[in-house]
């Protein structure tokens, strides 16, 4: 449930009183925002994770003619993710954590934009890491996934380094340096000012 044009304030979700909000977790891979979102949801209440690289797998095969160094260059992945979680905060309410990487300016005003105009609470965290600590955390992961992506993640590290300026105006930003992920997430979450679980 949005709340009616020229209204503010809480949005009531039956007895437990919580704004619907998404919390994205922005960051470089390596910077353990799969872990943190994963910490995040056991400490709020009425909260899941919704992993919009699912919405660009859903995309693969109807767009595999158009080439694109990363799923989230397609136009619809943007536009997608904004329906898609507007629609799941409308059907059960709550807190939605993406873990999801945006290196690119625009694609994030375009997703920022389309939330502010469903009246979509954000709160826009980057989870970050100096480049020598993320470096060790990729190439020291041992899970297959990662092993797999390795080579992809390390190419997108000059990214990250392209988008911090504006990650450093447009995000709260969270030295994850010599921290825990359920630090991290007890971090978000007393920034975002629900009560933990």
């Amino acid at each position: 449930m949005r709340l009616p044009s020229g209204e503010s304030g809480q949005v009531s979700n039956g007895p437990d009183t919580l704004e619907n909000m998404i919390i994205w977790l922005n960051g470089t891979f390596g910077a353990g925002k799969t872990t943190t979102a994963r910490e995040l949801t056991a400490l709020l209440p009425k909260s899941r994770v919704f992993d919009t690289e699912e919405v660009g797998l859903m995309l693969r095969h109807v767009l595999a003619s158009e080439t694109v160094r990363d799923f989230q260059d397609w136009q619809p992945w943007r536009g997608l993710v904004v329906a898609a979680a507007t629609q799941i905060l409308d059907y059960v309410g709550g807190v939605l954590v993406v873990p999801q990487s945006v290196l690119v300016h625009q694609y994030w005003q375009e997703i920022r934009a389309g939330l502010e105009k469903a009246r979509v609470p954000l709160h826009h965290f980057v989870l970050h890491a100096e480049r020598d600590e993320l470096v060790h955390r990729i190439e020291t992961d041992a899970s297959k996934a990662s092993a797999d992506a390795r080579g992809w993640r390390l190419d997108h590290l000059d990214d990250y380094d392209a988008a911090r300026p504006w990650h450093r105006k447009e995000a709260h930003i969270i030295d994850t340096t010599g921290l825990q992920p359920h630090q991290v997430a007890a971090l978000i979450a007393t920034d975002t000012g629900i009560a933990v679980n």
